[in-house]
């Protein structure tokens, strides 16, 4: 079994610690009846030494150190209790003088498991992203200590809210954007002082649109969304281009420059354009590092629909068609072997014209099936029930599940591009229903209360936001991706009546059902009461927004590190309750848990109600096998989508051992009570060698993750055990 020590280094659980620990405190006790024998201490040790091992997960420091203060008073021992408690007491005050020296030296030399575990898709031994880890520490600290006020910083601390992205809180930065791509290659944009012209080609646009999601990226902390429709014109651009070139060359050798064949060698020399347009996203998109030590978090919006005109939504499929392929072929490892990239991430809409065999786009949407089955791209947003959910409009998601509402600006037209989130707070909603102890009364009105408090820490980030320069961003605010505003203005305006959003995240609505009503939220019985709780946050968004003029919505949060910061915090607050507490993880959002038998249409059809609940933003999936050869039911869950559910995703496995060369599925062992990945094949688990990509919270995380989001992993169950072809 392994330890994490305050500073983030892991060991190895040594219960003669435990046994020295009380002997001190014991030491300090007179002789007599309030001291304990040696057989004593030794019954206390083997209690704490159980209990640590029944959670059967790496623990804390922290969490032994509460079970021996419980240990001692359970056996009576209070005076030893109280002089155990007043040395913890005088530790953390030595440890509170200076809250970032000891965390930030075990990132310098890769020591720290919390940070090596915190982001699937960031590399913790490369200086970049050390760097930003190390800034993110002085972030934390003076978010905690200063900038949060106490009853905030200490529910974030205790699990019974998260704060999201604090190592960033103390700039004023926001969360998610919807890139205005359309604005800023049509009217120019402005990057690093150069002014950047309305591109004359397909591949110019290409490689200022990586230019700009670089930047972006630099400026925020989210996730960042485009759509290829508005690289969509620049094919006609390209192809007019080509022709007058090839009139020309036509010229010089005295031959026919019209006919088919004409528009032929046009045509081919406009797919070699594109073809080197999307190469130029996706390896461009792949190979930068941002600021932030990663790749940009960008998803790309494929959807026909969006086109202007008959002709801008053939080249539009052109475009679809070309970044398909590449993403199905993939990228290549160091060893020269095609793997799965994280990024981007990949949105394909569902429309009339191409969900089903004989509309005119379904073969796009079988070479997506395919894509989808080998890589795990692209996700499916339904344009059927997003009209249903959305006022009739059908836009992308920022990152990978942040939604906006829809708004219309001033002459009454819905507008979605240039918009964005100012950041996420999320309640522990198994922690509101364990505080209950189950009385239904005291749920609710635990409930107000902690809602009451996620609202304070929401205008904290908003009032954060509020009297930013635009030139604390130029990109973002002045030349195009949010804003054109001034030099010197704010972007107070933007942050109010619906133009951004602000988000009230919320997990573990599963356990939380459970705990209340003794059934899964899948029971009949359970159901309307796992409703009732999404209405209810629902309906305090719409009373915030009514009283502060920030638009405030319910987001599914994808919580990737923090499912295992909250099951710890649940089990050290009420211990281990069956089918609660009993995980290294809490489920994220409305989901199913990943343990429950189910099949993928009834999964999707029954999370479908709360999508529709979750107006910020949520996603559903449904974890299947290979399923490269069997399309027929990938297609057949694609459609299954369309009908029933706004969004929702197909979770494979895609791995790669680089020891041996296999090319299966990397699988999840147990080693002195710790999880960690191994090769079937050859038994390597140095996770240097191997490449694992697996879905984790609605995005593809491929840096290997915390033992609770491993655990979740592991447990996880297929949803085509039952049902394949007949929903």
């Amino acid at each position: 079994m392994k330890v994490i020590k305050r500073n983030g280094m892991e060991v190895s659980f040594d219960a003669a610690r435990i046994h020295r620990a009380i002997e001190k405190a014991n030491n300090q006790v007179p002789e007599g009846p309030d001291r304990l024998s040696e057989a004593d201490i030794d019954r206390a040790e083997r209690e704490v030494t159980c209990r640590s091992q029944d959670l059967n997960r790496t623990i804390t420091v922290e969490e032994i150190q509460d079970m021996v203060e419980n240990q001692l008073m359970s056996m009576g021992f209070y005076e030893v209790a109280r002089l155990y408690v007043r040395y913890r007491y005088r530790r953390a005050l030595v440890r509170h003088a200076n809250t970032t020296d000891e965390r930030i030296l075990t990132l310098i030399e890769c020591n720290n498991e919390d940070v090596k575990q915190e982001n699937a898709n960031k590399n913790p031994i490369v200086n970049s992203v050390q760097r930003d880890y190390m800034a993110g520490e002085v972030s934390r600290d003076l978010t905690r200590r200063i900038l949060l006020p106490k009853e905030v910083a200490e529910a974030d601390e205790a699990g019974i809210i998260h704060f999201h992205d604090s190592d960033y809180y103390a700039q004023h930065m926001h969360n998610c954007d919807l890139v205005n791509l359309d604005d800023m290659l049509q009217n120019g944009t402005v990057i690093s002082g150069t002014l950047i012209e309305k591109p004359h080609s397909f591949s110019t646009a290409c490689n200022i649109a990586t230019q700009i999601i670089a930047q972006v990226a630099s400026n925020q902390y989210g996730g960042q969304s485009i759509s290829l429709t508005h690289l969509a014109p620049f094919v006609q651009v390209s192809r007019e281009k080509i022709r007058r070139h090839v009139e020309e060359e036509c010229r010089i050798l005295g031959t026919d420059a019209s006919g088919e064949a004409m528009e032929q060698v046009v045509e081919g020399r406009l797919r070699r354009e594109i073809q080197k347009g999307v190469q130029t996203i996706q390896y461009q998109v792949i190979t930068l590092m941002t600021t932030n030590g990663q790749a940009p978090f960008l998803t790309v919006f494929m959807y026909l629909n969006e086109a202007r005109n008959e002709q801008e939504k053939k080249d539009l499929a052109l475009i679809i068609e070309e970044v398909l392929r590449q993403r199905y072929e993939g990228v290549k490892n160091e060893k020269g072997v095609w793997i799965t990239p994280a990024f981007p991430k990949l949105i394909y809409v569902l429309e009339e014209d191409n969900v089903r065999e004989g509309t005119p786009y379904y073969e796009l949407t079988k070479l997506a099936a395919k894509c989808t089955a080998r890589r795990m791209v692209p996700d499916y947003i339904s344009e059927k029930k997003m009209f249903e959910l959305k006022e009739g409009t059908c836009f992308p998601v920022m990152g990978c599940r942040s939604a906006l509402n829809p708004w219309k600006d001033a002459e009454g037209h819905y507008k979605y591009y240039g918009r964005f989130n100012q950041g996420v707070v999320t309640i522990n909603l198994p922690d509101v229903a364990l505080s209950s102890g189950g009385d239904m009364d005291q749920f609710w009105a635990i409930f107000e209360e902690r809602l009451e408090l996620c609202h304070r820490a929401l205008m904290c980030r908003h009032e954060r936001l509020k009297g930013t320069l635009s030139d604390a961003a130029p990109i973002l605010w002045q030349y195009g991706a949010l804003a054109r505003l001034g030099k010197g203005e704010v972007i107070d305006p933007l942050l109010y009546g619906g133009y951004s959003t602000i988000s009230l995240g919320y997990a573990g609505l599963c356990e939380c059902v459970r705990y209340m009503t003794g059934k899964s939220h899948t029971d009949p019985e359970a159901t309307p009461f796992a409703l009732k709780v999404m209405q209810y946050m629902n309906d305090k968004c719409r009373e915030w927004t009514e009283r502060t003029g920030v638009f405030f919505s319910i987001y599914g949060s994808p919580i990737e590190s923090t499912t295992y910061k909250f099951a710890r915090c649940l089990q050290r607050r009420f211990g281990v309750v069956e089918g609660v507490t009993d995980k290294g993880y809490i489920t994220n959002s409305y989901h199913v848990n990943v343990c429950e038998d189910i099949d993928a249409f009834s999964k999707l059809k029954f999370e479908s109600q709360f999508q529709s609940l979750s107006t910020g933003g949520a996603i559903s999936y449904v974890e299947v096998p290979n399923m490269q050869d069997n399309l027929e039911a990938v297609l057949s869950i694609m459609e299954f989508i369309y009908d029933n559910i706004m969004y929702a995703e197909l979770n494979t496995k895609s791995d790669y051992c680089q020891a041996c060369g296999y090319d299966g599925e990397i699988q999840i062992v147990e080693d002195d009570g710790k999880l960690v990945w191994e090769c079937p094949n050859c038994g390597n688990r140095n996770q240097d060698t191997m490449n694992v990509a697996r879905r984790t919270c609605g995005y593809i995380g491929t840096q290997f993750w915390n033992q609770g989001r491993t655990q979740e992993i592991r447990e996880r169950v297929l949803h085509l055990s039952r049902s394949v072809m007949n929903p």
